[in-house]
């Protein structure tokens, strides 16, 4: 018999290990780390902990910690640990000469990751800058040319003319950084222009925001299905993975009465997301930051969701996204047991993602927000004014159509700008 090759990438044996710190939430980030090394193709074999108030600043853990790490790593044929923290250069290096495993800590796990997922050149990007700054401390001379200095020459040996090796790698980095940041400025000017125009159309714009995994890009498509024309052309990629997409995506949905708005869907976050991740991907939640309107999109069937809405929070507030009023929307209800939905009080509604009558109730949660400021007038437009009758009929919500010998006269719902843009055609007293 042929043996069968698999084209599949062969997953590799970790163990998620990690300090507490004293953290209130130290279980559910660890429960969380084994997550996130799941997303990135390992097997997760084993798990250490070890109650310290704070990291042994040689190897992180106390010494009979590795030691029990590196017998355990035997026992269960791990080659790599995975650490619940962002270690120091000399904390990695000390770590993977006493154990002789491989490591990696959160931040590089995270910062994998997004490599793998990014499918845009600004995500792509992004994450390429974050994960040059990660490198840039951690570098070190290569064994064959540790203090050998270059472009000095023979006879400048003593002058102090060259620079080593690691200096020279470090300029490479940091001007890759420069070079990418330029890049990816120029791409965020043209984001800002195609935003610009979304903004002159008067159109309001909701942005689904929240942890990772939580159903954003679920609850996404199934308002396309209600509310888009051709839906099917216009979904977003969604899984049940942490991080299954990166890019912003943005669609217009039109309502039943003519009222439209812009919905965009953001990447998630998640607990200890690297800063320099953070800063890069300030670019990518612009949608977010000039919403009329935040969703909050929280997994409800999960027990900590309320350290997730916390993270979120706190998150946002980093990236300067403040003060923009918020919908918190309690999903996956139909995976929690004995739970009634959907159900709305006040700002807050618990629902389920891929119910209809869930996505139903939303929408009119939706609308009280963002129209809550329209007002019905009527206008009286002149006949060399065509174009505004047909700015009224495909952006407000008509009412009523009369044409008489002095023009079109039309009564419709029109939100503040509008009004503004209107306001010389306004007819004061019924006609």
């Amino acid at each position: 018999m042929t043996e069968q090759l698999s084209n599949e990438p062969q997953s590799e044996n970790v163990l998620i290990t990690g300090i507490s710190r004293q953290q209130p939430d130290f279980d559910y980030t660890m429960t969380e780390l084994g997550e996130l090394a799941k997303a990135d193709n390992y097997t997760v074999v084993g798990e250490v902990r070890q109650s310290l108030d704070r990291a042994a600043a040689a190897t992180y853990f106390g010494s009979g910690k590795v030691d029990e790490i590196r017998e355990l790593a035997d026992v269960k044929n791990a080659t790599t640990i995975i650490i619940n923290d962002e270690l120091s250069p000399s904390q990695l290096h000390n770590l993977e000469k006493q154990t002789k495993l491989h490591v990696i800590d959160r931040t590089q796990l995270i910062l994998d990751i997004f490599a793998d997922r990014a499918r845009s050149k600004a995500a792509k990007t992004q994450v390429e800058i974050a994960q040059l700054q990660y490198a840039l401390p951690r570098l070190h001379p290569s064994a064959n040319r540790l203090d050998q200095q270059v472009g000095g020459g023979a006879g400048f040996a003593t002058r102090g003319s060259g620079e080593t090796q690691l200096e020279l790698d470090r300029r490479v980095l940091n001007k890759r950084i420069s070079h990418l940041r330029r890049e990816l400025k120029d791409a965020s000017v043209g984001d800002q222009v195609r935003r610009a125009r979304r903004e002159g159309n008067d159109i309001p714009v909701v942005a689904l925001v929240g942890y990772t995994n939580a159903g954003k890009s679920t609850t996404m498509n199934g308002l396309l299905n209600l509310f888009a024309d051709r839906p099917e052309d216009k979904q977003v990629f969604e899984k049940d993975m942490l991080f299954a997409t990166l890019d912003t995506s943005v669609r217009q949905l039109t309502l039943p009465d003519n009222r439209k708005f812009l919905l965009s869907d953001t990447v998630g976050f998640v607990s200890k997301l690297p800063h320099n991740l953070i800063d890069s991907f300030k670019a990518t939640l612009a949608e977010a930051a000039n919403a009329d309107l935040l969703i909050q999109v929280v997994d409800y069937s999960d027990e900590n969701y309320p350290e997730m809405m916390a993270i979120t929070e706190k998150t946002l507030k980093e990236v300067g996204i403040e003060n923009i009023p918020m919908i918190e929307a309690y999903n996956k209800a139909d995976l929690r047991e004995g739970t009634r939905y959907p159900e709305v009080t006040g700002q807050r509604i618990v629902y389920s993602a891929r119910d209809k009558n869930s996505l139903e109730a939303l929408t009119r949660l939706i609308k009280a927000d963002i129209f809550g400021q329209d007002e019905e007038h009527t206008y009286l437009i002149p006949f060399d004014q065509g174009q505004l009758v047909s700015y009224l009929n495909q952006e407000t919500v008509v009412k009523a159509t009369d044409y008489r010998e002095d023009g079109t006269l039309i009564t419709a719902v029109v939100n503040p700008v509008q009004k503004g843009k209107l306001a010389r055609f306004a007819v004061k007293e019924e006609v």
